[in-house]
């Protein structure tokens, strides 16, 4: 795990040699609102003069202005992407993972909705792929933009029903059955009644936490009361929240399933969280070498390796998770 201090030495000469790029960049995008406003102004006062409709004008002003917004913004966007795929490269590296910029292919994606971890949805995106290996078992995280189809008499739009991280860990120790944990049931459809259905066949109970605290955040179903308290102790519990909180996300919830492993006694564990959009480039407004800028990564790699390690290193002597 690389340090803050060594971050920031290592990526500051490279983002240095960027910096000239990103002030043109800038620069193209003032001079784009000034002409867009001086072109569209002249437009308009061209076409008042010659009595044109008012939807000409409206319409004339407005391609020029877009036109040239789109114009002064390919180089920030183009800056942008070189920025955020050099650092979640290079931090992705030092941390010991590998980095995706796009998605294609997104894991266990079906899995999260079959386990009502996910609503559902009419258009979907997804980025930022991570992948990497702790305690002899391989993980993986993405980012999952899901939105929902609305309608009005005069309109059609989207609007977001999901945008976080989707982790899938091939857990490293015994998994049987189908262990769900949940929060906030109202919110997802899929959820309700789970203690009167049953998944891939097998009837999920309720199940009580021994912790009220936890008991009152989360809702647990699952096959096996013995297996689900042997996966879900206190410990665990608790960093469910410490994700949540880390995350600066909200509705952690998490399924631990048989069939998804591989070999016998083996299974994974998939976690899905709100999160909003993480691992970006930040401000091109802003010199590309300020602190904050690599700071802030640093933090959200920081989190996925301390996520990762926790969740999968050794039981305690007493058995269980750790």
């Amino acid at each position: 795990m690389q340090d803050l201090k060594q971050a920031i030495e290592d990526l500051t000469p490279w983002l240095e040699s960027l910096e000239a790029e990103r002030k043109a960049a800038v620069a193209q995008s003032f001079k784009a609102v000034a002409l867009g406003l001086a072109g569209g102004g002249a437009f308009a006062l061209i076409g008042f003069a010659a009595s044109w409709p008012a939807p000409v004008l409206l319409i004339g002003a407005g391609l020029i202005l877009g036109g040239l917004a789109i114009w002064g913004a390919q180089p920030l966007n183009k800056l942008r992407k070189t920025v955020k795929t050099g650092l979640n490269d290079r931090f992705a590296e030092a941390f010991g993972m590998r980095y995706r910029a796009e998605v294609h292919d997104p894991i266990r994606f079906d899995a999260f909705r079959q386990h009502g971890l996910l609503p559902g949805y009419d258009r979907r995106n997804f980025e930022d792929h991570f992948s990497g290996e702790a305690h002899g078992a391989d993980f993986d995280i993405y980012e999952a933009h899901l939105e929902q189809k609305r309608r009005t008499k005069n309109r059609t739009y989207y609007v977001t029903v999901f945008h976080g991280v989707l982790i899938r860990i091939n857990f490293p120790r015994t998994v049987e059955g189908v262990t769900l944990v949940t929060r906030d049931a109202g919110v997802f459809n899929a959820l309700e009644g789970w203690a009167k259905k049953t998944f891939g066949g097998d009837k999920l109970e309720r199940i009580g936490l021994v912790d009220p605290t936890f008991e009152k955040a989360f809702e647990v179903y699952g096959t096996d009361q013995v297996m689900a308290r042997y996966l879900l102790t206190p410990s665990f519990m608790e960093r469910l929240l410490k994700l949540e909180s880390e995350l600066k996300g909200k509705n952690v919830r998490c399924v631990f399933d048989e069939k998804l492993g591989e070999g016998a006694g083996r299974g994974e564990l998939l976690i899905a969280a709100e999160t909003g959009n993480k691992f970006e480039a930040g401000s091109m407004f802003k010199p590309l070498t300020d602190h904050d800028r690599i700071a802030n990564l640093h933090g959200e790699f920081a989190m996925i390796d301390d996520i990762i390690n926790t969740v999968l290193e050794p039981p305690s002597e007493g058995g269980g998770v750790a």
